[in-house]
């Protein structure tokens, strides 16, 4: 985990809520606090906040909370916001008064860190947050061969849909697509209905700022099933269309 590795009962004296981002963030945290031997939150009487994504949560379960804070479970409030997106989390939290809070985050690696990591900070700070920046884990691009796939399926092969579940991943795929000759432009043109689509709105206003047009966004960001019922939907719609 990075700078988490760090992470002590007496680190933890000195914080009073920890957001999680993304479920790898959670999985990574978990990680260093089962390599322990004791529970990571030390005895204090104030309430300790956890607060996670959608079903991200369903990680912080009897044994994360167990490795975590010991028997005394009730010492944790554990928040979900209704909008699952780092607002969300932000909103949730309400106004720190300058407390801590730690937000394990990626450590981006061949590619442009996305900004809803430091918006993410920045939104924090502006609700009277401190935030504790850690990179946690990586997002790593695959390099350059990983849109081969997309160019071969130009020889005669259907695509009906492209699903991007983070900016991260849009900008991956078109770094690797410029190494092959190719531009969004390109797809769209081998393939005129094809059907973008984005895991909810942070990944959509990603994708449009690197110039992806998205023709489906997740009404439902907490899991992936969302976007997976609004591709099958618009899809549907679209064959209905032609008979």
């Amino acid at each position: 985990m990075g700078d988490a590795l760090q992470l002590s009962p007496h680190s933890l004296s000195l914080l009073s809520a920890i957001a999680f981002p993304s479920r790898t963030a959670i999985t990574a945290f978990s990680t260093v606090s089962l390599s322990l031997t004791t529970p990571l939150l030390p005895p204090r009487e104030d309430t300790f906040i956890i607060a996670a994504l959608g079903k991200d949560v369903e990680l912080i379960d009897s044994t994360f909370l167990l490795n975590f804070c010991g028997d005394d479970i009730s010492r944790v409030n554990v928040l979900v916001p209704t909008i699952a997106t780092p607002s969300g989390i932000v909103q949730l939290l309400g106004t720190g008064r300058g407390r801590k809070v730690l937000c394990p985050v990626p450590r981006v690696v061949g590619l442009e860190e996305p900004p809803v990591v430091p918006d993410f900070l920045r939104e924090l700070e502006a609700s009277g947050w401190v935030p504790i920046r850690v990179d946690a884990y990586e997002t790593r691009w695959l390099g350059p061969t990983c849109g081969k796939g997309v160019v071969e399926l130009s020889e005669g092969g259907l695509l009906d849909a492209m699903v991007f579940t983070s900016s991260g991943e849009v900008e991956g795929l078109l770094k690797s697509l410029r190494e092959f000759g190719w531009d969004w432009e390109m797809v769209r043109r081998r393939w005129p209905h094809l059907v973008v689509a984005a895991h909810g709105p942070v990944t959509a206003a990603g994708a449009e700022r690197l110039g992806v047009n998205v023709d489906v966004v997740s009404a439902r960001s907490d899991s992936f099933q969302g976007v997976v019922d609004a591709v099958e939907a618009k899809l549907r719609g679209l064959d209905s269309s032609c008979m």
